[in-house]
């Protein structure tokens, strides 16, 4: 008898608070069974400063009107605002046999052959999770694993402004370069970004996307 297909439920949830939203992936995660479906959801935050769990608050060089919020995922400090991709994968990691940091490679991949397929060359760095194109970092990772679930993920900078990027160190770095991909010279929808990469995320994965209210 075959097995059915493991899905990876899919949500667009639009604008979204950063504060509730992460009491969202830890309640979400907090409730989850050997039986609960894993999750994608694709947002974009008003503008926020957010500090890993470890993160040293000095890389916050001047946060001016943006708010900061010490948060529990891995790295150090990043910014999300408006024209940015954020991209929450919340997944059993037991169930999907995979490490952290294959989990981290995987996301990594997925923008890698994203950007590849818009005719862009981009890389990532050992020691510094992201993905970099002519070395400036265009997303940033970031992920908190609990109960062998995973949630936080990825931000790929779309069409943003770049200008909060000065404020910080980003990921911790206080020569690090920020791009985004309105600046690769190549025409692109937002909606079809988020559809391409949604893909490629489930490809790598194994899972079969299905699209969720």
């Amino acid at each position: 008898m075959t097995k059915p297909p493991r899905l990876l439920h899919l949500r667009h949830l639009g604008r979204c608070d950063y504060l509730s939203t992460w009491q969202a992936m830890q309640a979400f995660t907090a409730a989850r069974d050997l039986d609960s479906v894993d999750e994608l959801w694709l947002l974009e935050h008003p503008p926020v400063f957010t500090l890993g769990q470890a993160g040293i608050l000095e890389h916050v060089r001047h946060a001016g009107e943006i708010p900061v919020i010490r948060t529990d995922r891995g790295g150090q400090v990043t910014y999300h605002g408006p024209g940015q991709l954020v991209c929450y994968l919340l997944l059993d990691l037991r169930r999907a046999g995979l490490g952290v940091r294959q989990v981290v490679q995987l996301l990594e991949q997925a923008v890698i052959l994203l950007l590849a397929e818009l005719g862009i060359t981009a890389d990532r760095r050992e020691q510094a999770p992201g993905v970099y194109v002519n070395g400036a970092k265009i997303a940033a990772l970031g992920l908190r694993v609990r109960r062998g679930c995973s949630y936080h993920g990825l931000a790929l900078n779309l069409n943003m402004d770049l200008m909060p990027f000065t404020r910080i160190n980003p990921c911790g770095y206080s020569d690090l370069q920020v791009t985004q991909l309105s600046n690769c010279g190549v025409i692109y929808q937002r909606s079809a970004i988020e559809q391409r990469l949604s893909e490629l995320f489930a490809e790598l994965l194994g899972l079969q996307l299905l699209e969720c209210e």
